[in-house]
């Protein structure tokens, strides 16, 4: 079957989340049904990164994984964690190291503990030659600098909210920006104004599934269906048809996500 190209990608969702616990597969089925082509469900902690990659091994192709532990997860690493990521990072179904980074407005692990797992993070997929998937929450000038420090460094800055030092700083290292269901929300013009300057080639879609639904499904469950409604507003901002907005988004997805790409190109023709 030759691998069809077509189509939204959801790059950051996490289907492992007890939200979609035995509904994983009517999920996608919808997500499909929507037009997505394929989405990346993130890991969290080594457990939630190793049924992500076991949702990835049962739908080959269409669901990829990344793996990592969110900064309110740091707290959690130990020595073993880094060779247990690296061993799942093996997986052919893996596509990045993540969920990643640094948050401040909560207090769920120590800053000086956040930084540190993130460092070993960044590092690791600097040695495996991955991508990251990025959060930073309330810590602009701190996540931009670890990443100045231990450059290179290549991947998303998920979840983008508008600050403009974040932006500008992410851009300038290469990075990639996503952006999700808050695009559609009123009160948000100032994420759309700044989404609006940014360069429409490091742009990708994202859901954050199960949170962060957007208009007008707000306060529901969020889906991976639900990305092509922040498709549809960020087509509105570029002022293009939608099926142009879901080819420049998948397009960059692909080029943050080289195991993806390489997957399709050896696909095609079979």
């Amino acid at each position: 079957m030759k691998a069809a190209l077509g189509g939204w990608v959801d790059m950051h969702l996490h289907l492992t989340d007890p939200a979609f616990q035995g509904e994983e597969a009517a999920v996608l089925a919808r997500a499909w049904a929507a037009g997505v082509q394929w989405v990346v469900t993130s890991g969290t902690d080594l457990e939630s990164s190793q049924r992500a990659v076991a949702l990835a091994r049962r739908f080959p192709g269409r669901v990829w994984a990344t793996v990592g532990f969110h900064p309110h997860e740091a707290g959690q690493w130990t020595e073993a964690s880094e060779a247990a990521l690296e061993g799942l990072a093996g997986d052919p179904h893996v596509v990045a190291i993540g969920e990643i980074g640094l948050d401040f407005h909560y207090t769920f692990a120590p800053r000086d503990v956040q930084e540190a797992v993130f460092r070993r993070q960044l590092r690791l997929a600097r040695r495996l030659s991955l991508p990251v998937v990025i959060h930073s929450r309330e810590a602009t000038a701190e996540t931009l600098a670890v990443l100045r420090e231990e450059m290179p460094v290549e991947g998303v800055l998920h979840c983008f909210t508008g600050d403009p030092e974040l932006a500008q700083g992410g851009l300038e290292l290469g990075l990639f920006l996503s952006v999700g269901g808050m695009l559609t929300f009123k009160k948000m013009e100032a994420l759309r104004e700044a989404v609006a300057t940014l360069p429409r080639d490091r742009i990708c879609l994202e859901t954050d599934a199960p949170y962060l639904a957007p208009v007008p499904y707000r306060g529901k469950r969020n889906e991976p269906a639900w990305v092509v409604e922040s498709g549809k507003a960020l087509a509105d901002l570029w002022g293009v048809d939608p099926d142009e907005a879901a080819a420049v988004t998948a397009a960059n997805a692909r080029r943050l996500f080289p195991r993806v790409a390489e997957w399709e190109r050896s696909r095609e023709g079979t």
